[in-house]
């Protein structure tokens, strides 16, 4: 006799980070210091967070963000396998905390299907699919006060991450939707 249990859905955690440059390795080659980071569990009212340096230490950034990641049964983003997820753990291991956990992860930029290039931008792909929510542009006057952590440019931060975060998710949809994407692998650190 077979026994039917409903399963749930897979928790799916859509991120973005922000970043400023730090120091500098030789040349022109800069390392990064993380500045925001917001997220939304997809389709869950209410699951949204974000932080920013300046109002928030980095170790309540990290903390903030870890107790998502491992709430999380997916992760998503847009280029998060090259550019967050490495950042992120730079700043863990900084700050003198364990790395994250290996995690499934779907990344709009490295998963997406052969297509020429000049087509994988976040801004772009949204342009071209007709997703409605809006990229936060940030010109070099608003990084700079951004990187600065004025108010003004920690307002500029929180809007532009969490902006990210709303369009990555009608994006992701869309992509998916149009069948898009390759399946999303694991992440390990």
């Amino acid at each position: 006799m077979a026994t039917w249990r409903k399963v749930r859905p897979l928790r799916t955690l859509d991120f973005d980070c922000e970043n400023r440059p730090l120091s500098y390795l030789g040349s022109d080659f800069t390392t990064p210091e993380l500045t925001a980071v917001a997220y939304q569990f997809v389709g869950e009212k209410g699951s949204d967070d974000v932080w920013v340096l300046g109002e928030d230490t980095l170790l309540s950034i990290l903390h903030g963000f870890r107790e998502a990641w491992d709430r999380a049964d997916i992760a998503t983003g847009h280029n998060v396998r090259r550019h967050d997820l490495p950042l992120l753990n730079a700043m863990m291991l900084e700050a003198g905390l364990p790395p994250l956990h290996p995690k499934l992860v779907c990344d709009t930029w490295a998963d997406l299907k052969r297509r020429s290039p000049g087509f994988a931008s976040q801004a772009t792909l949204a342009a071209i699919l007709g997703v409605k929510a809006p990229k936060v542009g940030m010109s070099t006057t608003d990084w700079r006060e951004a990187n600065r952590l004025t108010p003004e440019g920690i307002d500029k931060t929180r809007r532009r991450v969490v902006g990210d975060v709303k369009q990555h998710i009608a994006l992701r949809r869309e992509l998916l939707k149009r069948d898009w994407l390759k399946p999303p692998t694991m992440w390990h650190p």
